[in-house]
């Protein structure tokens, strides 16, 4: 591995490491992981959030719909919660679709604490500290898979660079792209490729291809954790 390839690998360990770090020590509501995982058999997806602070405050939790999918699926329930200081309250998502869910499908959720009035019916001021996480739903009778990355199928016609996920997991990872051996650096658009998504990528001017190139990417787990990086055939 090269320097350059070494340094990435390093920096996106450190920020996903930074980022579960994040989790554990900023004040307010806390969740106790990083992702919230859904299992469609289930018919549901639980986390737990810790009130940190030293007073009571009140959980506001939300979904959000990525812009390349805005169909809601899920139901958050308690939306709103009263969480005594030091105290855990367990947030459920309710799946709710009309149609089966035959892929992994990609949500976010935000949880934020808003400190309550003091004692003397005063608003308190305070800071609130908003916890923005992914949510993963995963269907009945997709097999867990560890390493998502590697169904990822990287094609190159002239100047241009595809790279398609057919298969029915979500693919999280770096948007940092290395064609080897002649170290072209290409970006992502996202940090995640969604099932059935293709992303056509340009070659800088004046650069082109060998035959016995491949594709280095640097994947991220399903929790966001940074992997070795991972080198992908390239077809023509």
């Amino acid at each position: 591995m090269n320097t350059s390839a070494k340094l990435t690998s390093v920096a996106f360990s450190f920020l996903a490491l930074m980022a579960a770090s994040n989790l554990s020590s900023a004040a307010g509501m806390v969740p106790e992981t990083s992702v919230v995982m859904v299992s469609v058999a289930d018919g549901e997806g639980t986390i737990n959030v810790t009130n940190t602070d030293s007073k009571a405050a009140l959980l506001y939790t939300s979904l959000e719909n990525l812009p390349e999918d805005t169909e809601s699926l899920l139901v958050v329930t308690p939306p709103v919660a009263r969480v005594e200081a030091g105290e855990k309250q367990l947030v459920r998502f309710i799946v709710q679709s009309k149609t089966p869910i035959t892929t992994q499908r990609l949500k976010r959720v935000s949880f934020e604490g808003i400190p309550q009035k003091g004692a003397d019916d005063k608003p308190t001021v305070g800071i609130t500290v908003r916890q923005n996480l992914p949510v993963l739903l995963s269907p009945a009778d997709l097999p867990e898979k560890a390493d998502t990355w590697t169904v990822l199928k990287w094609s190159v016609s002239g100047q241009m660079l595809t790279v398609k996920n057919d298969s029915r997991y979500v693919v999280r990872l770096n948007q940092q792209v290395n064609v080897l051996p002649s170290d072209i650096k290409l970006a992502l658009p996202r940090t995640y490729i969604l099932p059935g998504e293709a992303h056509t990528l340009q070659l800088p001017a004046g650069k082109s291809v060998a035959d016995n190139s491949t594709i280095r990417i640097y994947p991220a787990s399903a929790y966001g954790y940074g992997n070795k990086p991972f080198d992908a055939a390239l077809s023509k």
